[in-house]
Order: C-alpha cells, then structure tokens, then sequence
C-alpha cells in the first residue's frame, strides 16, 4: 500500500515540472529529491517492523524442537530391545549356573583313598578354625581324619537371629559330610568327642556321646599332626544359680530353647488374672554379657517385640524391657571407642537399659542378684525379678584342653587356652597345633579371626608336603646314585679344585 502511494504521488509531481520553467524545475526537482527521502523515511519502521516480527518467528520456529524422525524412533526401541535380551540373557544363564551348582553339589566326583604311608593329619572340632582349613587343605597329602560331637558347620554370627525366628537354624547349617565328600581324596569323620590327648603317644582318646552307641563307642586314633580346634565353653565363674537358671548361646539347641522360653513368657504374661508384677517379670529379659553375641541377642530381642510381638499382643506391648548387664565400664570393650558409642547411642534409642560396672552375685529361677559399682566408687546391691536370662559372658577352656595344658610344661603360665607362637604351634610341642577359642594367639575371640587362622594352617600344611616330597625325591635319587646325600655336592667341587690348580697353580698361602 505504502508503495503504491508512493509511485503516484511521483507521477503527479513529474507531470508538473514538466509545465514550467527550467529554473522552476530544477527548484522544484530538489525539494522533490529531499521530500522523497524524507517520506521513504517515515515509512521504513512499517517494513521494519514487519521484517522483525517474520525474523523472531524464523528464530522461534529455529529453536523449536523437532519431532523425532522414524530413524531416531527406530535407533530408541532398538536400544530397549538390546536391553530386554541383555535381561532375560543374563536371567537364562544366572539360572543355568544355579541348576549346574546344585546338580554338582548333589553329584561329587568319586574320591581316591590317600597313601597309607603318608601322615595322619587329626583335626578335632568342626567350627570356624577346622571347617577353614579343611576347605584349603590339600587332602591327598595326608590322611585326614575329623572328629567332631556335631557333623555339622554352625554359623554362629547368625545364632541370635535364631532365638527370634529371623532366621531359621537349617539356614545357618553345612552338614560337615558335604565339606569332606567333595574334597579329592576321602576324609575320615568320627561323630565323637574328644576327652583325652595324649602327646606323649600321639592319640586322642574319643568317646561316641549320642544317644545311640553301638558295641564300639570309645576308641584312640594315632596322629602325626593335630589340629585343636574344639572352641571355648560358657564362662560361669562360679557363681551361684548360673548353670540352672540360665540359658546359653552357643548351639542350636540353645537357640532352640531360648526361642521357646520367649514365647512362653509371652503367652504366661497374657494368663487371665495375672498380676501386673508378675507381667512385669515374665516380660523382663535380661542378658548377662556385653561381648558381640549379648549385645547382637539383645537389639535383635527387642526388634523382635517393636517388630512382630505388639502387632499381635498390643495389650503387654508396654510391659516389656530389655536389660544388659556388663562387669565392664562399657560394652564391646575389645572394640574401637567409635562403635562402642554407637552401640550404646543406639541402645539408648531402643530403650535397651545398660547396666555397665554390675558383677551378678547370685541367679534363682526368678531373680538376678547383682552389685553395681557407682561413679564414687560406692558398691549396691540390685536384686532384678526377670523371666528369660541369657548368659552371654566369656569363655571358659574346655576340659580336654585343660588336660593337655597340664602335661605341658611350657603351658603352665597359659590361663585361657593354649598358647601358640606365630605359627599356631602348641608351645613345648612340635607336632600340635591350635586354632580358634581354644587357642591364645593375641588375637580377638572372634570367627573372623578362627577363620583366617585355619587359612593359614591350610597353605602351611600344603607347603610342608610340599617340601616332603621334594625332600623325599631327593633322598630317592641318591640311594639310587648309592651316595649320600653330601657326596654329589662334595665330588663337584674337588673336580673344580683340580681344575684351578691345573690352570692357576697351587696356593701357596699359608692358611
């Protein structure tokens, strides 16, 4: 529009310098020079602005995102498929090594009988220490005998849970049979338990403590090597009651019957008209120890009641508590500071009650009887009514160790188990080694440590019969030779000796 107006308005003017004078014209054709530039002027922001509003849609329409093209459609469900095939791949083949590990496990190899000529190697107990190293031992160097009164693994890290029903015991279980059958050559294993060794002889005295003997229950087995790995046993200390009144956690059949007394105080404190102290008694569990096994037992006892017992019997779920008892001024004392303050802030949460610095003096079947030493030193006496108690404490030697502790000399000064050097050897003994609870290496009474303790012994005990054989082919090759073991290296060098005085001549020095 704008230019239409624009090319009349100049025509009109044209036609009317064409009527006048020269100098009229020129005037005339200035001031229409000067007009026009001023009118195309003031018409530009019209075209302006329409060209900016066409170039700020290009930009917008520019920076719009496209839709994806079937190429790149194609190349994102590609991806997806890869991946699906990728999952029930690796879903296949996670199942096949599954099926392939159980059929193996359910179908060993035959086994080869070991050299009768070659050593007796005895190991007694069936716990972290003996059951690690008889995973890693070499059983065709030796004729490997186990002795045990249980012919199964425990993993006893999850004992607690037991008590609670978070765990099932099958669960924590190995028979120690489908250890020994899936070694290379047989092992031997006697469910019998060991009351005397003698180190003079070299046998361990067995005795068969089932409930079913046969006309053969007692019985020596020789050895060459021994392994002492029977574990420590619950520490009373002497006092009054404990043994009677308490329940231990070691076995599964102590877990078994702890989990049973739970709930029969539980379902005792619910008996129609009883009283509100004794409630508070049958629902009162006291721990006596605060080593790892008190303090896991506790916390998992009272997530058992926060968890599952106050969903289904809402009306006791006030009444219960949880006491720990510990001589020590702390818990967990064999443990860094950080973890025991963790352990103790968490207790705190739970509302577990923590009784440090508290010896117990005296246990009935209804009462612990204890003496708390108080921050000035002061001593009082508690007595606490309760309905389970579980004695958690230290350990105590077993009595066959006790025994081979007394026929040593150099174990007269050992205390808690025997004492070994750095290479798990019995001191005063060649021949005997111990690992485990029964063992004091300077390290802590844990599984972790009985386990890498047995490790050890393994590849110690593969190394040796190593260095037999070689010792042995050796020996072998020189009485074939008819020589000595030093003549070889002895005839070697006076040839050389020949040979240098031939080429440098004698020694004439005086020495």
């Amino acid at each position: 529009m704008a230019t239409t107006t624009t090319a009349t308005a100049m025509r009109s003017i044209g036609l009317n310098l064409a009527r006048m004078n020269p100098p009229s014209q020129a005037i005339m054709r200035r001031s229409f020079v000067t007009s026009s530039r001023s009118f195309v002027t003031r018409a530009r922001p019209s075209i302006n602005k329409h060209d900016s509003l066409q170039k700020s849609f290009r930009r917008a329409y520019a920076d719009a995102k496209p839709a994806l093209g079937p190429a790149k459609r194609a190349k994102r469900f590609r991806y997806f498929t890869y991946l699906w095939r990728l999952t029930y791949l690796s879903a296949i083949g996670g199942a096949a090594y599954l099926a392939y590990g159980v059929w193996d496990l359910r179908h060993p190899d035959d086994q080869f009988e070991p050299d009768p000529n070659k050593k007796n190697l005895v190991i007694l107990g069936t716990g972290w220490g003996a059951v690690s190293l008889l995973k890693k031992l070499d059983t065709e160097n030796y004729n490997v005998i186990v002795i045990s009164p249980r012919n199964y693994f425990l993993f006893t890290p999850l004992l607690p849970s037991c008590t609670t029903g978070t765990v099932e015991h099958r669960s924590i279980m190995e028979p120690i049979r489908s250890i020994t059958r899936h070694k290379q050559a047989a092992v031997k294993f006697y469910e019998a338990e060991a009351t005397k060794i003698d180190p003079e002889r070299k046998t361990v005295l067995i005795d068969d403590n089932s409930d079913v003997k046969g006309a053969s229950n007692k019985t020596e087995v020789s050895y060459d090597m021994l392994v002492v790995s029977v574990g420590a046993e619950n520490a009373t200390f002497g006092i009054p009651g404990v043994k009677e009144h308490s329940c231990f956690l070691k076995e599964i059949g102590d877990a078994q019957q702890i989990r049973k007394k739970i709930m029969d105080c539980v379902e005792t404190a619910t008996f129609k008209d009883q009283s509100p102290e004794e409630v508070e008694r049958l629902l009162h569990m006291v721990v006596v120890g605060g080593g790892p096994t008190g303090v896991e037992f506790a916390g998992e006892l009272q997530d058992f009641f926060d968890q599952d017992i106050k969903k289904w019997v809402p009306e006791i779920s006030d009444k219960f508590k949880v006491t720990l008892i510990e001589a020590l001024p702390n818990v967990l004392p064999m443990f860094s500071k950080q973890l025991i303050d963790y352990t103790e802030s968490t207790f705190k949460e739970e509302k577990i009650t923590i009784k440090t610095k508290t010896a117990v003096k005296k246990v009935t079947d209804k009462t612990v009887e204890a003496e708390a030493t108080g921050p000035d030193g002061k001593k009082t006496t508690e007595v606490m009514p309760y309905g389970l108690l579980v004695w958690a404490t230290g350990n105590a030697v077993r009595p066959v160790v006790k025994d081979l502790m007394s026929q040593i000399p150099a174990q007269k000064d050992s205390r808690r188990g025997l004492a070994v050097n750095e290479y798990l050897v019995v001191q005063g003994t060649k021949d005997i080694w111990a690992t485990g609870d029964c063992a004091v290496a300077g390290y802590a009474p844990t599984a972790q440590v009985a386990s890498q303790e047995g490790a050890f012994l393994a590849r110690l005990f593969n190394t040796m019969a190593k260095s037999e054989a070689i010792e042995n082919q050796i020996h072998e090759l020189s009485s074939s030779l008819n020589l000595k073991p030093g003549d070889t290296r002895n005839r070697v060098l006076v040839v050389l000796d020949w040979l240098k005085s031939k080429a440098f001549g004698r020694d004439v020095s005086r020495e």
